[in-house]
Order: structure tokens, then sequence, then C-alpha cells
């Protein structure tokens, strides 16, 4: 492939900077889904706002916020990146509805329903039982629908992530995870999902992250890119994407407190464990952004063509983002 198609990440959580900002714009990545909170309540979320607000005006050059996909266009065309406020759980909601909107206009553009643990929408991964969507969870759901605020269900349980596949009546997305078919692991998912998620007309973001990873920091680039292969065959290739779940220069602190935010008073480990509590090592393939590169060399050597790597790495987010972040039409 001569020159590099659209890229777009739909996850990363970077310890942000200049340096970063920089090597988007070397990798060439046109847009990143960026979460804004994990566990924040709704005016932590906001003061989160108005840091990247400070960004957008400071690192001009480099970024633009992105709320269209005629915003990723523009990133495209102006060679910048466009960063998309997304939420790793529903806690900037709190437990009132009339939020939903009030975030969509400041800018979100997707919500994980929960995350890892039972929430006020939807159960999490880690949690025993899953009695699926909550009464409260499918009115969250429909007003999602209907402002244009994308449903993630990447940190959910199987019977919750089947349930708001069918209560949505618009597709959802699982914006970085893989599937167990190639590594078991509980926020990877089964091909019951995956294949309710591309047959509804959704998204699955593949992760390098590499508790989500065969092998783990030690995947090998043909090894990930054989599972793309592999999902495509399975799923087809339009409802595949990129969603690294790059946590690049983060403190082993910040994983620490994606596990335990304010809700335990025990130490949890989540994917880690006591004697490896922190961030994994990245893969050697990617390290960065600039490694997506790599990808798309490693996606050609297992036998995609040209337009099959173009859908992959931004052109089938790029769809998914033309008919998912506007209200409906009433």
């Amino acid at each position: 492939m001569g020159q590099t198609p659209l890229i777009i990440d739909a996850l990363q959580y970077n310890n942000w900077s200049e340096d970063i900002f920089k090597q988007m714009r070397e990798g060439e990545v046109s847009a990143v889904h960026i979460t804004i909170a994990y566990h924040e309540d709704f005016a932590e979320t906001v003061e989160n706002m108005i840091t990247w607000n400070k960004y957008f005006q400071k690192y001009t050059d480099y970024i633009i916020h992105g709320k269209t996909a005629a915003d990723v266009k523009r990133a495209k065309a102006e060679g910048k990146t466009a960063i998309i406020f997304g939420f790793q759980n529903c806690s900037p909601i709190e437990d009132d509805i009339g939020l939903v909107k009030v975030l969509h206009d400041l800018g979100a553009r997707f919500m994980q329903l929960s995350y890892n643990n039972q929430s006020l929408l939807a159960t999490g991964c880690y949690e025993a039982n899953d009695p699926g969507i909550t009464r409260m969870g499918r009115q969250v759901i429909r007003e999602m629908n209907r402002v244009g605020l994308v449903v993630d269900m990447s940190h959910s349980a199987e019977q919750s992530t089947l349930e708001a596949i069918e209560l949505s009546e618009r597709p959802i997305a699982i914006t970085h995870a893989n599937p167990s078919f190639w590594f078991e692991a509980l926020r990877n998912k089964s091909n019951t999902v995956i294949s309710a998620l591309a047959e509804s007309g959704g998204m699955l973001g593949f992760s390098m992250y590499p508790h989500h990873l065969k092998d783990k920091s030690n995947c090998s680039l043909e090894s990930f890119c054989q599972m793309i292969a592999d999902s495509a065959e399975k799923f087809g290739v339009d409802h595949l994407g990129f969603g690294s779940d790059l946590c690049q220069n983060q403190p082993d602190s910040v994983v620490e407190w994606m596990r335990n935010g304010t809700w335990t008073n025990e130490m949890d480990y989540g994917e880690g464990s006591k004697s490896a509590a922190g961030f994994p090592d990245q893969p050697d393939w990617f390290q960065d952004n600039r490694g997506f590169k790599n990808i798309i060399k490693g996606l050609s050597n297992v036998g995609f063509n040209d337009e099959e790597i173009a859908k992959i790495a931004g052109e089938n987010w790029l769809s998914f983002f033309e008919k998912s972040f506007s209200a409906k039409e009433s």
C-alpha cells in the first residue's frame, strides 16, 4: 500500500503531552476516541473537558475537538488528529438521565454502560452474575440513541451486551476488545457477541493492550494480524477497526485507580496480579501511535487488499461516526 490510509483509533487513555500529539501526527492518525472519565462524576468530567479545551488552544497545530465525521475528514486534510470524547463508565450521568443530552452537547460521543462492575445501567464483565440491562439502562439507551451518544459495551458482561445490541435502535460499539476465540480473557468477546454486533451494524475495535493479547506483551504482529484476518472471515470486514486501549506514559498509580476507583477498601488487580500489578509492557510493534503503520503492513502480509486495509484502518469507523454522532431526526 502506497499512501497511508485514514487511521482512526477508537480508544486511548494516555498521559497526554506534546510529544504524544507529535507521535499521533508521525503515525498519521486522523482521529482518536479518548477516555475523559473512568469514575468521575458530572462535575469532575466537566473539569476534564476544561483541561482538554486548553489542550485544543495550546496544541492547535496537532489536534482539534472531533464531534462529527466531518471533523475527522477535516483533521485528515489538515494533517491533524481529531480528539473524540468518551467515558468508560456511566458515572458522568450520575443518576440523572437529563445529563445524557448535556454531555453530548458538551462534545461526548461514546459512553460505556458499565466498567467491569455492576452499574446503574448494566453488568460489568467481572461480576459473577449478569442480570442484563437495568430499568434505568433501558431508558438511558433510548436517550443515548436519541441524542447521538454511542452505546459502548467494551467492559460489560455477555448478557448485558447482547441485550444492549437488541435494545438499541442504533448500532452499538465495542471500542476496545478482541475475540475470545483467539485469546480467552474476561474482557474479550465471544463469537455470539461479535456476530450479533456485526449483524446489527455495530463496530469492534481490536485492542493492543497486552492483557487482551495472546502471549501478552510477547504477542507477535503476525499473530495479531492473523487474528484480524480470522475475524474478518467469521464476521465480515465491514465492522472491524482499531481500538488500541493505549495507556502511554501513565504511572502504575493510574491503573490502580482504574481498577479500584472508590468502590473498594481492598486491592483489586483486575487483569493483572499482585506480582504484576502495574501496566504491562506494550508489544514491540505497537509502542505508540507510530505503530499503526506496522499493523497496516502486517495486514497486507496476511492477505488483506488495499481496500480492506483502508476499511479496518479507519473507513469503517468513519462510516459508523457518520451514522451515530448526530441526533435522530424526529
